[in-house]
């Protein structure tokens, strides 16, 4: 059941060009620094001035640049889609016909749905990686404590930390899967879910309410960037995480709880 749900979801038309932006992203934007220059004077995004000298920086940047706003609207996309998408097109009676039980088909949607996170991330850092070959000298990588990293490592590295950042995604991930429980209308669904990562963001920034702060599952989304120190820095990635997972059981459990008694007749 889980490889069939895999299958289909990353066979669809959607999901595919989704993860070709998510490529495209990083790749655009190696080009553009290969045609106008890295800021020179700090600003801009995280890792972005360092592209010229090392093109593996291309996916830090990229991962940088995506994970406030564009792969989250993606993960509203998916997450929003797995129930109520089903439900919309009239495939949900047919699916829980199956012995498999409503729990069963839940759980395997929201595995699809971290598949989904973990790919999209990983498509940001494959196309900052190969942006950033093509276009940028590689060789060792200035971590951002000062020491020198292998190459290798450092590309081990940057893929960890799309793992990361893939990872950051469930917790607004598990709220799309519960309200996509609620609805019959998967734009409906899609549409809260990327309103409430919006509305994370902006009480982020607000200093007003820091309070709420370490609470917000975009908090520490940015905690990836600590792979890049000697020794690696774990205290903010693994708030993150741990983060993350109480969304998930939160969610998830009220997910679990509405599909369970859901009348999928009326």
């Amino acid at each position: 059941m889980l490889i069939a749900e895999l299958r289909h979801l990353f066979r669809r038309t959607r999901v595919r060009a989704l993860l070709i932006v998510m490529f495209a992203i990083p790749f655009l934007l190696a080009v553009a620094v290969k045609i106008n220059g890295g800021p020179s004077d700090g600003n801009g995004p995280t890792f972005l001035a360092q592209v010229s000298q090392n093109g593996v920086f291309a996916a830090l940047a990229g991962l940088t640049v995506t994970i406030p706003f564009f792969l989250p609207l993606t993960v509203a996309v998916v997450s929003g889609d797995t129930i109520a998408g089903e439900a919309s097109i009239g495939t949900l009676r047919y699916l829980l016909t199956r012995p498999s039980g409503r729990g069963r088909l839940l759980g395997v949607k929201a595995v699809t749905t971290l598949a989904y996170c973990l790919a999209a991330a990983l498509a940001v850092a494959a196309g900052g990686l190969i942006g950033g070959a093509i276009l940028f000298p590689l060789g060792r990588i200035i971590s951002l404590s000062g020491t020198s990293l292998p190459l290798i490592d450092g590309i081990g590295r940057t893929l960890l930390a799309a793992l990361v950042v893939g990872a950051s995604l469930l917790g607004l991930a598990a709220i799309g899967v519960f309200v996509s429980t609620l609805t019959d209308v998967p734009v409906g669904a899609m549409a809260v879910t990327a309103g409430i990562g919006v509305l994370s963001l902006i009480l982020d920034a607000v200093p007003q309410v820091a309070f709420v702060h370490p609470w917000l599952f975009t908090h520490q989304q940015l905690a990836f960037g600590d792979l890049l120190r000697t020794p690696v820095r774990w205290n903010n990635i693994g708030k993150d995480l741990l983060l993350q997972l109480g969304y998930v059981a939160v969610f998830g459990t009220a997910a679990w709880a509405r599909f369970t008694t859901r009348d999928v007749l009326a």
